[in-house]
């Protein structure tokens, strides 16, 4: 990532990040790093997440390479033993004296939404109910597709500008989410508090691949790309459809209007890897599990091409030192990311 671009040294870390799929937890115990971190992560004896510094403070052996006894972590290397909070609970060469400094770092763990967050600041700064909250997520009349992850070799807010930038389907994801109007026409930029959106309604226009066969109406129809970012880095992309007439932003939605909204959360490893992880909700069509994934395949062949793409931004902006040029689509990306440079400055502070 180059110095020079807002955001893109250090990380926020009072936040919830995104580890994983719940599902990929168990047990066991699993390494993985995060904003430079190497943390290894388990469930006790009873289901319950925890997350551990992986390195035993003794010769920093990884944690992960031990082994889990009950709700405990053994480290692999002289016994140490530490449970979920990372106080260590035995010393097997010295039980009658205990060193005193010999704990590791604990990060709070949640399971919501079928993801497992870790907070990754302060742990007494942390509150679940922080986590975002998704709208209709238990509602029986609206789908769901199955939750994806996938690593990309890129620096996490690349993918924070691509999720930002309404117009680049037009030229990456032509047998999906490109269509008329996707282009050209102009892009509406509001700030939140927490982030931006990027925002535009493409009138009496037919739909993109993507969608055609979903649509209850046609063969044109009115189109709302909505893109919006919150901080840390959560993206909530929503494809509004109305018949023609019935769409556009001086009018409350319409009553007919299919809506599908991609939740994409991504998490920094480091600074040149970031984990990607999403799914999709909709508003129509709840039961149809075909659809839900074909769908899913949809997305991921699209983010396979966003991937191809970024991977190689992230290669060409590090090796060139002749700046780089921003335009008139990057406004909502770079508002973002100088709200991100605020918030790790202040965090700094």
């Amino acid at each position: 990532m180059r110095p020079d671009l807002p955001g893109s040294t250090g990380y926020i870390r009072d936040c919830w990040y995104v580890a994983g799929l719940s599902e990929d937890f168990d047990c066991s115990l699993t390494p993985l790093r995060m904003l430079d971190e190497d943390i290894v992560i388990f469930r006790d004896t009873a289901g319950k997440p925890a997350a551990l510094e992986d390195a035993c403070p003794h010769r920093k052996l990884p944690l992960s390479r031990g082994t889990l006894a009950g709700d405990n972590v053994v480290c692999g290397y002289h016994g140490l033993t530490f449970d979920c909070t990372g106080e260590c609970v035995i010393a097997p060469t010295q039980l009658d004296n205990p060193p005193r400094r010999a704990a590791v770092h604990s990060y709070p763990a949640a399971d919501r939404w079928g993801f497992l967050w870790l907070w990754m600041g302060a742990p007494e700064r942390a509150d679940v109910r922080d986590i975002i909250e998704i709208p209709n997520f238990d509602n029986p009349d609206w789908g769901k597709t199955p939750k994806g992850g996938m690593s990309m070799q890129c620096h996490y807010l690349y993918i924070i500008d691509n999720l930002l930038d309404p117009s680049h389907v037009a030229w990456v994801h032509l047998t999906s989410f490109a269509g008329a109007g996707t282009d050209n026409r102009p892009l509406e930029v509001e700030e939140m508090d927490n982030g931006v959106i990027v925002s535009r309604w493409v009138m009496g226009e037919a739909p993109p691949p993507y969608y055609r066969d979903m649509l209850p109406f046609g063969p044109t129809c009115d189109r709302k790309q909505h893109y919006e970012c919150r901080l840390p880095s959560t993206a909530i992309n929503m494809s509004v459809y109305t018949p023609a007439s019935e769409g556009g932003y001086d009018r409350p939605l319409s009553s007919n209007a299919f809506i599908n909204i991609s939740y994409n959360f991504i998490t920094p490893i480091d600074a040149t890897t970031s984990r990607y992880f999403w799914f999709q909700h909709r508003n129509m069509h709840a039961e149809d599990s075909v659809l839900s994934e074909r769908m899913f395949e949809g997305a991921k062949m699209a983010f396979k091409e966003d991937q191809e793409v970024l991977e190689h931004v992230q290669k060409g902006m590090a090796k060139r030192k002749n700046g780089y040029l921003n335009l008139a689509l990057d406004a909502g990306a770079m508002r973002f990311r100088n709200k991100v440079a605020k918030a790790i400055s202040g965090e700094q502070t």
